[in-house]
């Protein structure tokens, strides 16, 4: 049965006081928010995500953040500085040798760390929104993008993401980012162009606690 059609048949069920079949309530059980959820797709949101040419890293808590963020920025061979996110001011950057600062990116910033509001395992996405503190141009305008992920915010289908975002924002946000690895295009002559419109580089940082 597809989902679309269990989707009619539990509204039908619920109008008439019955109890949903049990294909039924699989899809409803899928499509309810994440909180409700006990098995985060950590794998499969990390696999796709390599598909799209991010690169990842996994810590135990928000504590070893910092140090991963150095991890990568100096296995790169990137610069230490570049702005952050306001909900990492609590962070011990310095120790790491980082100086990253809370503010609206420049044009000469190379590194942009933000969070996200939640992300996708099906499609390895990463989903923003805008808001107080939340820059949407800290993960476009630099060249290099580390996002915060929490595993606690891997949902599994784009469905959940939006259900997620009703029952936490309300409203639909003034805008919505979708971030599926590195800006690419092939706009010219057939030839992909990897960061032509944003970030060369997508690095996601998995954090477990």
């Amino acid at each position: 049965m597809s989902d679309a059609r269990a989707r009619i048949l539990a509204r039908m069920s619920q109008g008439l006081g019955r109890p949903c079949p049990d294909t039924v309530a699989r899809v409803q059980r899928e499509d309810a928010p994440m909180a409700r959820q006990v098995v985060h797709h950590v794998a499969d949101f990390i696999a796709r995500a390599h598909a799209l040419q991010s690169t990842t890293d996994r810590v135990a808590d928000m504590a070893a953040v910092p140090a991963a963020v150095a991890r990568y920025l100096r296995t790169a061979h990137l610069p230490l500085q570049g702005v952050m996110w306001p909900q990492f001011a609590d962070l011990d950057w310095v120790a790491q040798g980082l100086a990253l600062e809370m503010r609206a990116p420049q044009s000469d910033d190379r590194t942009g760390v933000t969070g996200c509001f939640c992300a996708i395992a099906e499609t390895g996405t990463l989903l923003l929104h805008s808001g107080v503190g939340l820059s949407a141009a800290a993960s476009l305008l630099p060249e290099t993008h580390v996002a915060v992920v929490p595993v606690a915010r891997i949902v599994t289908r784009m469905e959940q993401a939006f259900a997620l975002l009703r029952s936490e924002v309300g409203s639909v946000p003034r805008a919505l980012n979708f971030i599926s690895g590195p800006s690419r295009t092939a706009d010219i002559e057939q030839t992909i162009v990897i960061g032509a419109h944003g970030p060369r580089r997508v690095h996601l940082i998995v954090v477990d606690g």
